[in-house]
């Protein structure tokens, strides 16, 4: 399904071959800390200094510093802590100043902090005020590693003063900002010697370091040295080559890793992972093209350990049967028999309550009998309560009772205005007699039939269109191109760089996979799969090249009153 595989970049072909991450001693880090007027920019808290170090392989590359004006009184409590004052900052450069030179001082680096959520906040916070780009820095917290690697029989607590003596720091910590920077220099490098004893040496590790994983876990981390850096599906197996889970990832050899080096909180995916013995890695063109793989592959092996996707094939829809005297009833399988279907329902449970919102508004027959043109029988108890035209008895002739199921049709494939109407009037005169939880049966019936109803046509729009084909520009400035045919994903691909784009979206289409139009709502997929497409499809920037066929929903569809029902949540039951 892929197009023709890109070359890699040069840096790519000089990668070694044992290249797990970014080795620590390469990495250039930014410690960081502030000193501000409170602990909150919600309260309008102010920074009054920014000290900064920054460091790589253990040496000191350069230091920033500076006293901010905050441009209102530091409390007389926080001039006691700090030692800042107002005469201190009087002549001092606004964060307007400060904060520019800050950010291309750090330029380039991870910045690291001591509780970072509190320095990284204020940041970023004037960073927006001031209508600055946030830089796409990665942040390393030293006092959440240390909570992983310092005991309470080495110190008391994690703060800073308490490290800072626990790994014998150069620098006092003094409630300074560069000061507290220095010591806090000190106690980063503190904890990467004693991580280093444990086999973490690079930043991804680093990051995703916790205590919680055990030993026999993380010895595992090298089956995911062969994965790329690339987006595709990556497949556990054990000792037998069973399929135990499948997953997707832009970027495969990270993910993988993560499951060996963090700390993994779902217990099903501990017990698959000390079960695993390889992993398996399919790269992929784009992240779409993955997802539609995952699925097909969770479809094909079942794994244990995946909950979602491994039965496609038992889903729920709802039919109106063509036959003399027509009737709504639930399937598991679409015919070749010219009826309409609706759906397909994720559970059994909304398809039977889109069914009862139907049979609410329409006294169509609810019996499974076949039923001859002049059918001679007697009637049952929904005749009597008025809830069935009861054709089996003749009380009704056939052009009468064709015109309500034409309804229904209308209804369940165009325009659902009578079901809505009617039912929505039922809740009301249910909740002004307050019978609130009667009304809420209404509405979760009504919710369910709406949403299947709008999937129905969304999908269906799509998947009779014989080929659909777009592109959009990634975040990396190529152009991701995908074909799908039928609702089913024919083809994936980016456009190399410099290449003619006509001539190689036409070479994808010449090579995409032949999908041959069947029956119902997703004849050439699952219904997850040509949602995921719909999706990307539906995305912004996506930009269409070709549709054959008509790529349209009904104007007055079922979506158009999506807004009026609550999201899904927990039943009420009748």
């Amino acid at each position: 399904m892929s197009a023709e595989p890109v070359p890699p970049a040069r840096w790519d072909e000089q990668r070694s071959f044992d290249e797990l991450g970014r080795p620590l001693r390469e990495v250039t880090f930014c410690v960081v800390d502030l000193e501000t007027t409170g602990g909150s920019v919600a309260d309008g808290d102010m920074i009054t200094e920014i000290g900064a170090v920054k460091v790589r392989g253990g040496e000191v590359l350069g230091e920033f510093q500076t006293l901010v004006n905050p441009q209102t009184a530091i409390p007389a409590f926080i001039a006691v802590l700090t030692g800042i004052t107002n005469p201190m900052v009087a002549d001092a450069p606004p964060i307007s100043s400060a904060l520019p030179a800050f950010l291309e001082f750090a330029a380039g680096s991870v910045l690291v902090a001591h509780n970072a959520r509190f320095d990284v906040g204020f940041l970023r916070h004037f960073a927006t005020q001031q209508q600055l780009a946030w830089p796409d820095f990665e942040v390393l917290d030293t006092v959440r590693l240390a909570r992983h690697v310092v005991t309470r029989d080495e110190a008391p607590n994690h703060k800073l003063s308490s490290l800072a003596r626990v790994f014998r720091a150069s620098t006092t910590p003094n409630h300074r900002a560069l000061a507290d920077a220095r010591a806090t220099v000190d106690v980063l490098h503190g904890l990467i010697g004693r991580l280093g004893g444990l086999g973490v040496h690079t930043l991804e590790e680093l990051q995703s370091y916790s205590v919680k994983v055990a030993a026999s876990t993380r010895r595992k981390r090298h089956l995911a040295d062969r994965l790329p850096h690339a987006p595709g599906v990556y497949l556990f197996q054990d000792d037998a080559g069973r399929v135990l889970y499948i997953g997707t990832s832009r970027d495969l050899r990270r993910r993988v890793r993560s499951y060996f080096t963090a700390s993994e909180k779902r217990s099903r995916m501990g017990q698959m992972v000390g079960l695993a013995t390889t992993v398996t890695g399919i790269t992929c063109a784009t992240p779409l093209e993955a997802e539609v793989r995952e699925l097909r592959l969770i479809a094909e092996h079942k794994p244990p350990f995946n909950r979602r996707s491994r039965h496609p094939e038992k889903v729920t829809w709802l039919k109106l049967t063509r036959e003399v005297w027509p009737r709504l009833s639930l399937v598991r399988k679409v015919l070749d028999d010219d009826a309409d279907y609706v759906g397909p329902f994720s559970s059994r449970g909304a398809a039977e309550s889109s069914l009862a919102a139907l049979h609410e508004v329409f006294p169509i027959r609810q019996c499974s009998d076949r039923l001859g043109r002049k059918p001679s029988r007697s009637a049952c108890v929904l005749a009597e309560m008025e809830r069935c035209l009861s054709p089996c008895d003749g009380s009704i002739d056939s052009s009468t009772y064709a015109a309500v199921v034409r309804q229904v049709q209308d209804n369940l494939l165009r325009r659902p205005d009578d079901v809505v109407d009617l039912i929505e009037a039922r809740m009301s005169a249910l909740s002004d007699q307050e019978r609130f939880e009667e009304a809420a049966v209404h509405r979760d019936r009504l919710a369910d039939l709406l949403r299947a109803a709008a999937r129905s046509q969304r999908l269906t729009a799509l998947t009779r269109c014989r080929e659909v084909v777009a592109a959009r520009r990634e975040e990396t400035g190529a152009w991701a191109v995908h074909i799908a045919r039928h609702g089913r994903l024919a083809a994936a691909g980016v456009i190399p760089p410099g290449a003619d784009a006509i001539a190689y979206v036409e070479g994808l289409r010449q090579t995409a996979e032949t999908v041959v139009a069947e029956i119902g709502p997703t004849p050439a997929a699952t219904a997850e799969e040509s949602e995921r497409v719909l999706r990307w499809l539906e995305a912004p920037g996506v930009r269409l090249i070709d549709v054959v066929g008509e790529w349209s929903c009904p104007v007055q569809g079922a979506g158009r009153h999506l807004p009026i029902v609550a999201p899904p949540g927990p039943r009420v039951s009748a």
